[in-house]
């Protein structure tokens, strides 16, 4: 266990760094070594020098590490992106990270089964001790509840009624999971289910769970779907298309979407077009995931579907992190041994800078429906 420093240390390790990280945090009431829960404990002058090289992706490797600490890191991370220091670090390390995004296709088919294989496949017993029974691994919806497994169910629900199903349709699911909607839908509404997901673990397991249901799980890539369906839906893989393949996303959807059809996509965003991804959550989390903003999704939808609804409940991605938060916490033991100590820190810098990025608003959740053709007689959000 390492012991605290004393800040007369850190000062005189590097006095001119120590008091301009200092002062950048105090904007955000943060204290290095105080005494509040959100105050930074700082173990190594390091941390210092490569937050303001790297940014996120230097304190979060030195976290990792356990070069520093935080009692509250996700009330950490709310305050310092409220007060915007995500912008005052790591300006070169984001200038590549930003020319990576604009100029390559970092989410091409070859490449697309990376992030299966390293954060999908990590294990089916290491995410159903971290999410609901269904192993819903997407933002719920808490308007009526404080338990995880019931606000799943209510954003599962919530879904269904936006799309008005009804018994005997055909929905495509693309970037199905562990088959929670599908499952749910088959159950509740009478529908008939394909879905897509380039995760092996989620196939194996979904194809067992729902073996007595009219589903069916397939092992690709969302662009080598085709067939005709009556509604489409996508939960929490939108993230994972990238800035250079968001109008094929749509005209796949258009392509495979009966006249009559509707679609729901739920999907995290951020509030700026022009920004790169987080080097640290691309580097350690989801390769090559890219957050799509506002301008950018309704671009690539342009000219091919009609957008019928938009709902925006990004504050409930906070609960919902918290109560996955909680559960890794009290499963870590059974996992600990396998997995190891810098894989407990960097999970949990996960889970809990992603809370914090919520509450401070820094990103969204969005559910868009589109219909191929317009909805006659205009789109009604149910209540």
């Amino acid at each position: 266990m390492m012991n605290v420093r004393s800040n007369d240390m850190l000062y005189h390790d590097d006095s001119k760094l120590f008091r301009k990280m200092s002062a950048m945090l105090a904007k955000a009431d943060i204290q290095i070594n105080g005494n509040r829960p959100w105050d930074i404990q700082v173990y190594s002058p390091k941390v210092l020098s490569k937050t303001a090289v790297l940014g996120n992706l230097g304190l979060g490797e030195a976290y990792m590490r356990g070069q520093w600490d935080v009692e509250q890191l996700d009330e950490f991370f709310n305050r310092v992106l409220q007060a915007g220091l995500d912008k005052e670090v790591g300006s070169a390390r984001m200038w590549l990270q930003d020319m990576r995004s604009r100029f390559l296709n970092l989410q091409t088919v070859r490449r697309a089964w990376h992030v299966g294989e390293a954060h999908y496949d990590l294990g089916n017993d290491f995410y159903a001790a971290m999410l609901d029974p269904r192993m819903t691994y997407t933002c719920g919806y808490w308007k009526d509840t404080d338990d995880l497994a019931t606000a799943q169910e209510a954003k599962l629900d919530m879904i269904c009624r936006k799309l008005d199903l009804k018994p005997g349709m055909k929905v495509l699911d693309i970037g199905c999971g562990w088959g929670s909607f599908m499952g749910y839908a088959a159950e509740h509404y009478g529908v008939i289910c394909e879905g897509v997901t380039i995760s092996k673990e989620q196939v194996v397991w979904a194809k067992e769970r729902y073996k007595d249901l009219p589903l069916n799980f397939l092992l690709q890539d969302y662009r080598e779907t085709y067939g005709q369906y009556d509604r489409i839906v996508s939960v929490g893989m939108f993230e994972h298309v990238g800035r250079k393949n968001l109008r094929t996303f749509m005209e796949v959807a258009e392509r495979c979407l009966a006249d009559h059809g509707m679609m729901l996509l739920h999907t995290i965003g951020k509030n700026e077009a022009h920004t790169a991804p987080d080097p640290w959550v691309d580097k350690y989390i989801f390769p090559n995931g890219d957050l799509p903003a506002l301008t950018q999704v309704s671009q690539a939808a342009e000219g091919l579907l009609v957008l019928e609804d938009l709902h925006n409940f990004g504050s409930d991605y906070d609960k919902t992190l918290m109560a996955w938060h909680a559960n890794f916490e009290a499963a870590w033991p059974q996992f600990s041994d396998k997995l190891g100590h810098e894989f407990y820190r960097m999970w949990r810098y996960y889970l809990l800078s992603c809370a914090g990025a919520f509450r401070a608003r820094d990103i969204q959740l969005w559910q868009f429906v589109y219909s191929k053709r317009g909805v006659l007689g205009g789109y009604r959000r149910p209540m």
